[in-house]
């Protein structure tokens, strides 16, 4: 192995609160060299999200602990303290080609490969013999997709095949979706989407003396089981048939009186309210925005968790909420659930959009105390082989794979 730490680049749009502490990670191991570089840095700072009414500031530190860089942006932007629209064109950056030369880095791991100014930095890192992994969230199930459009897809990846040495599988989905596209199977490593498992479970923990006390601020009731949704309130999550498959089953008496919360804000948030108010007086809250570090918390206060979007990549919340020790119910548009969401052992799966198996998933996951216990212990037994330590693994293996001599695949973390 070589003495000299491999000097890896990572290109993402802007700073992510999910993947700052992986970065970190990254950053610690004593024989890689990490600098991020990131197209714009708003989330950096406080800024007016679409889908709030409010200001969003993230209460966790997203640039703290490894080298990086923001790099110039030919396009304006919106102004100061808006959050950019994120599209192929947008946020349009420039200068990561000098920015390899400047660090002579041996690899570029690119998040996303929808963007223009990811195809440049590929571009710029072939012609300089540096190596590319790719990193993305798509998946067979992310998008409705006809014949033409899966064999324009196709015929795409085999042209980004060519710039892209190693790919990087969030999960099982996502593997499928670069396999059907005609990667083959040796060029893909599983770095799955994960969270700071050690963290969040930390966090539930610590949360747990103050559960009541927690609650009484919130204004729940003592003694009533909680379902959690967490998320922006838009279409796309469900909120209001989650308020709909809720209302057929919470006044069941097996259920022990259920309160429906959720974690969350966003346009639906009025006529979520009101449809509640509607169909399930008194059995439904909204929280609004809940700050990143107050999650914990949140999650160690439910008895289950539910996430019914109509379309969702991954759903890292999963994750999250699986740390405290929570049964999860899912719909099958969820990316994450063929990985984490065993049914009948640690939650259910419903097919999307259908209210009348969303209502049975619920009463068959809270309907039995003991059995609802069970299915939290079994979450977290599962995510805890989910985790950053398995990225670690993943990301080595893809890099001596493609820098052979450069890294040792099995190299343990210092402590």
């Amino acid at each position: 192995m070589s003495t000299e730490p491999l000097r890896l680049a990572y290109l993402v749009t802007h700073p992510i609160q999910y993947q700052a502490p992986l970065l970190r990670r990254v950053a610690a191991q004593p024989d890689i060299h990490l600098t991020a570089f990131f197209a714009t840095d708003f989330s950096a700072r406080s800024f007016k999200a679409h889908d709030f009414a409010q200001q969003i500031t993230w209460d966790v530190p997203l640039l703290q602990g490894y080298d990086h860089e923001v790099l110039k942006r030919l396009d304006k932007g919106p102004p100061e303290g808006i959050e950019p629209i994120l599209g192929f064109w947008s946020p349009l950056s420039h200068g990561i080609g000098a920015a390899l030369d400047r660090g002579r880095f041996d690899a570029l791991w690119i998040h996303g490969y929808a963007r223009w100014h990811h195809w440049c930095a590929i571009a710029a890192a072939k012609r300089r013999g540096i190596k590319v992994l790719l990193r993305d969230e798509a998946t067979p199930i992310s998008a409705q997709r006809g014949a033409l459009k899966t064999a324009a897809k196709r015929g795409f990846f085999g042209a980004l095949g060519l710039g892209v040495d190693a790919f990087l599988a969030i999960g099982t989905l996502n593997r499928r979706y670069y396999e059907q596209n005609g990667i083959s199977p040796e060029r893909i490593s599983l770095v799955p989407y994960a969270v700071d498992n050690a963290h969040f479970r930390k966090g539930a923990e610590d949360a747990a003396p103050r559960r009541e006390a927690l609650r009484a601020e919130l204004g729940l009731e003592p003694g009533r089981p909680i379902l959690l949704s967490c998320g922006k309130l838009i279409a796309r999550k469900r909120p209001l048939e989650l308020v709909e498959a809720f209302a057929r089953v919470h006044a069941d008496p097996a259920l022990r009186r259920p309160i429906l919360v959720f974690a969350g804000d966003g346009p639906l948030r009025a006529e979520v309210e009101a449809r509640a108010q509607e169909l399930a007086p008194d059995a439904v809250r909204v929280l609004g925005f809940v700050p990143q570090s107050r999650l914990p918390a949140t999650y160690d206060l439910c008895d289950a968790f539910i996430l019914p979007s109509g379309q969702e990549a991954w759903g890292l919340v999963v994750n999250e909420v699986m740390c405290a020790g929570r049964a999860v119910i899912v719909s099958d548009m969820v990316g994450c659930a063929p990985d984490l969401v065993r049914p009948g052992e640690n939650g259910a799966i419903f097919p999307t959009d259908d209210i009348a198996a969303m209502a049975q998933a619920i009463r068959d996951v809270m309907g039995d105390p003991t059995r609802l216990a069970a299915m939290g212990r079994r979450s977290l037994e599962i995510v805890s082989h989910w985790g950053f330590a398995e990225d670690i693994a993943g990301l080595r293996a893809a890099l001596a794979r493609i820098c052979p001599g450069r890294i040792d695949p099995v190299a343990r973390e210092e402590s």
